[in-house]
């Protein structure tokens, strides 16, 4: 188990838990995809990618409990789309917004530490409050994101059964011992004492019935669970409360397309966002 942090910021999944009370439980994508930068008649480049981003900023800040980042959408654009995810992440915290990088890092020793270095640490320019991260190199490859995040007050995202296709053929390998309910009871083990610990839980919105089949058992791991697939990725809220209804209060679903064609009018973002949260509520 990662150390108790002790510094004087407050762990982050006591900071997402307070922004889900208060804004509800909806993550919105920055993803600055070429065809929505075409729909919102920006460029698409470096500068077209930060006027998308900060205009999501902009919408978002008040409005929902976690904003993500997808990282290779500004890396696309090489150190010019670096700097404006930067600047992206420098405007989210000065409107008291939270970040979730959508980075899925994972390696081992040195490199490992090197990353959770520049999304982690306090003072590096890329620092989030969270970062996602693959265990695929085993769990304990994690280990020095897993020590800073603890240490600096920040959070990560374990992925654990993601709902593409492809992932099932080594995430489901194990039966009753799979992969997945491995990582799931690996990131246990990281939050026991808390009531929503600061390791969460990418699970896919569309897994259906895989929990149940592997042994899952989400509500053990007191890990907030990020839900991407809501909206034009085909899960509805039903869908939703179908697959996690017994670990509501963890979860952080995420929309980002249907949420953000309604660009780039600051209103209208606000709205869907607003339309999204009323559905998951009701």
């Amino acid at each position: 188990m990662t150390a108790e942090h002790d510094a004087g910021r407050e762990p982050f999944g006591s900071r997402l838990g307070r922004a889900m009370r208060q804004y509800g439980p909806l993550c919105v994508g920055i993803d600055p995809h070429p065809g929505l930068l075409a729909d919102w008649s920006l460029p698409d480049s470096a500068a077209g990618v930060e006027r998308f981003a900060l205009t999501v900023v902009e919408a978002m800040a008040g409005q929902v409990a976690l904003v993500k980042p997808q990282v290779a959408l500004f890396e696309r654009h090489g150190s010019a789309g670096m700097a404006a995810l930067e600047r992206t992440l420098a405007a989210c915290t000065e409107a008291d917004l939270l970040t979730l990088a959508d980075a899925k890092r994972g390696d081992i020793g040195s490199t490992m530490a090197a990353y959770a270095d520049a999304w982690l640490r306090d003072g590096s320019p890329l620092a989030a409050d969270a970062v996602t991260l693959s265990p695929y190199l085993g769990f304990g490859s994690l280990r020095p994101a897993l020590e800073l995040a603890a240490s600096s007050g920040r959070g990560v995202f374990v992925l654990g059964l993601t709902s593409n296709p492809e992932g099932a053929s080594v995430q489901h390998v194990g039966g009753a011992a799979s992969v997945a309910r491995r990582i799931v009871e690996a990131t246990a083990v990281e939050n026991e004492g808390s009531v929503l610990g600061s390791t969460g839980l990418v699970i896919g919105a569309t897994v259906g019935p895989a929990l149940r089949e592997l042994g899952i058992d989400l509500a053990a791991s007191h890990a907030p669970i990020l839900a991407p697939g809501l909206g034009a990725q085909g899960a509805t809220p039903a869908d939703l409360r179908a697959v996690f209804g017994s670990v509501w209060d963890q979860l952080v679903p995420t929309s980002s397309r249907d949420i953000l064609r309604n660009g780039p009018d600051v209103a209208s973002l606000r709205a869907a966002a607003a339309g999204v949260q009323d559905s998951l509520r009701d």
